[in-house]
């Protein structure tokens, strides 16, 4: 199998964990699995950072390629640019804008064209049997469709996000013009089948290509058992008899798409009842997708990056960044975790699975509606406001911090075992045998 992800460890995008648990699984499932991923460069370079030990957990059979990239949108370092882009910078970005607009309509087509000649090489060596592409970017979807078309080897696209859907506005992401409409007409017409993260998403794209609607799916999000060690009860809540402030924990990179500000102002004030006494809410994860946005999410959360210490007292505290390999400690010293999810009707989260799996209380800080409230219903440790009113979200956090500190371990159970129904093995397998199915399906006509 060919797996076109760009974004494999050792990047930290959210994606990174369905492409990461995709790729081990399928190769414990007897898949000889070879992965096209982003350039390190990007990573270090554009992003800004990486998770080394997120990338040791990838299975050591895997075979992982890096097609290059160029990075001429992203490069602000005068220093760095081409002779050519120094003393023709007009013509120079006239040239790549005419390229992003004819061959496709992302900044990171480069990539995806040189994945396809990495791939034609690999395969005349030795042939793939099928590819699987995930998106965004979405050109791995391209990529897979253009490798269709010169070899025949049959692909299925992963729609770990939405395309041509916003999610933050429920509406079409591009004008009716727009060229990322045809191209996701090609790319759906010839796959063999097409997933997505939730029922709302499958039916809204069902709702646009219904000629292929019968080759779409639902394989969710989940849990990654590997990297959620047994995850203990918190610290005694009376260590000496006097009750200790509860913790409160976000993890997960932290983004302008968040209702941040009603988090921290439900906190604030959820934070004056007594049940709630000297309670913190502790941000675990990264402020932005990139390094140069952190300090406006750092603003909006009301903390001060250089000031901030170790140890601190105050209501809300960033922690940091936590490599996906150390989420256990995280869960285990929470009380209570805050999911807090951007956008609308189509959002689930890869988030809320490992917070179920943790079986601590949760609530909810999220437009009414989203996707993520069919995983969570049937939890018994869920609060939800139904609202992002910061006085009601405050109520359900005070009852969250009454439930944490009366829990039994009857609900406790209770929880993870609504948890258990994700873990990522689980959700994986129909994928696995429709992947099968696909490879097979040529032999038996023959």
């Amino acid at each position: 199998m060919l797996y076109l992800a760009f974004y494999f460890p050792p990047s930290r995008a959210s994606g990174v964990y369905r492409a990461r648990a995709t790729a081990n699984f399928l190769t414990d499932q007897g898949w000889d699995v070879t992965v096209l991923a982003s350039p390190l460069k990007f990573l270090h370079e554009v992003i800004g950072s990486v998770d080394e030990g997120l990338a040791a957990t990838v299975d050591p059979r895997i075979r992982v390629e890096r097609p290059a990239q160029h990075q001429f949108v992203w490069e602000r370092d005068i220093r760095r640019f081409s002779p050519m882009r120094r003393n023709l910078p007009l013509l120079t970005r006239k040239i790549y804008t005419a390229a992003h607009d004819r061959i496709f309509p992302e900044h990171y087509y480069s990539w995806g064209l040189n994945a396809v000649s990495r791939a034609l090489r690999m395969h005349a060596r030795r042939r793939f049997d099928i590819v699987l592409a995930t998106g965004n970017p979405f050109v791995s979807f391209a990529a897979a469709w253009m490798f269709n078309r010169m070899t025949g080897v049959p692909y299925v696209a992963d729609y770990r996000d939405a395309w041509t859907l916003n999610l933050f506005t429920d509406a079409p992401a591009f004008p009716p013009e727009h060229q990322a409409w045809k191209w996701e007409r090609r790319v759906l017409s010839r796959a063999s089948a097409s997933c997505y993260v939730n029922d709302a998403l499958r039916g809204w794209h069902a709702e646009r290509y219904p000629s292929v609607a019968n080759r779409m799916m639902v394989i969710p999000n989940g849990w990654d058992p590997d990297l959620m060690a047994e995850i203990g009860e918190p610290p005694a809540l009376e260590p000496a008899g006097e009750p200790r402030p509860l913790q409160f924990g976000y993890l997960g990179t932290l983004t302008h798409a968040q209702p941040v500000e009603e988090m921290v102002t439900a906190f604030q004030r959820a934070r004056v009842h007594p049940e709630m006494a000297g309670a913190q809410l502790n941000i675990h994860g990264h402020l932005g997708f990139f390094a140069h946005g952190q300090s406006d999410i750092a603003e909006k959360l009301g903390v001060n990056l250089e000031e901030q210490r170790a140890g601190s007292t105050d209501a809300v505290v960033y922690r940091g960044p936590v490599s996906k390999t150390d989420v256990g400690q995280v869960y285990e010293q929470s009380d209570v975790l805050v999911f807090l999810a951007g956008g609308a009707r189509y959002v689930t989260s890869g988030k809320i699975f490992e917070y179920m799996a943790a079986g601590r209380p949760i609530v909810s800080v999220h437009a009414p509606g989203i996707a993520a409230t069919e995983v969570l219903d049937g939890y018994p440790l869920w609060f939800n406001a139904n609202s992002l009113d910061p006085d009601e979200v405050a109520q359900t956090m005070v009852a969250a911090a009454k439930a944490a500190r009366d829990i039994e371990p009857e609900q406790r159970r209770q929880a993870k075992e609504h948890a258990r129904r994700y873990r990522r093995e689980t959700v994986l397998a129909p994928l696995e045998e429709r992947l099968r199915a696909v490879v097979e399906r040529p032999r038996a006509a023959k």
